[in-house]
């Protein structure tokens, strides 16, 4: 199965000639997203669970497949690397609640580590094991992926962390900037 790469949004670069893609649903596979984060010139890791990860200065985001037959689902997983202390959570929650209300995805959430530090994971999913549209699922991936992006420099410029981000606004996986 290929992507057609004009049907991926904007995202870098030109979009290549028309490619044949599959007329029915599809059940996505890791092969499929590592096609499209090519096509889409993200640079990415296998890691050690074998998930696949592309890799920002500040956060990172997993394409991961979990469950099986039917009940299979498609998650995009960002880790937001940056530290907050406990005594800001209450901030953070009045914030991505925000965030939560007003957008789709990623819906975002905290955890506290045991050390106190407190970090933010947005998480998107897409139920896949009965297929999907090749065209919906990479819509769906390329969405995910730029709104990972966007809600990071959204919650640098809510909390005032402007200092925390490249003067260029680089918005490129960091082994790329």
């Amino acid at each position: 199965m290929s992507i057609d790469p004009s049907s991926i949004p904007n995202f870098g670069g030109q979009p290549e000639p028309h490619e044949t893609g599959p007329t029915g649903p599809v059940i996505p596979d890791q092969d499929l997203v590592k096609q499209l984060l090519e096509q889409m010139e993200l640079k990415y890791v296998v890691d050690d669970e074998g998930d696949l990860a592309a890799p920002w200065e500040q956060f990172r985001t997993y394409f991961m497949f979990r469950g099986e037959d039917e009940q299979q689902v498609f998650s995009v997983r960002t880790f937001y690397d940056r530290p907050h202390g406990i005594e800001e959570k209450s901030k953070l929650l009045e914030q991505i609640d925000d965030w939560n209300r007003r957008t789709l995805w990623p819906k975002v959430y905290t955890h506290t580590h045991d050390d106190g530090t407190v970090r933010l994971i947005g998480e998107a999913q897409m139920l896949i094991g009965v297929g999907v549209s090749l065209e919906h699922f990479v819509s769906s991936t390329v969405s995910w992926v730029r709104a990972s992006i966007e809600f990071d420099k959204w919650l640098v410029e809510q909390l005032g962390l402007e200092a925390d981000i490249d003067s260029d606004g680089d918005d490129k996986p960091d082994d790329e900037a």
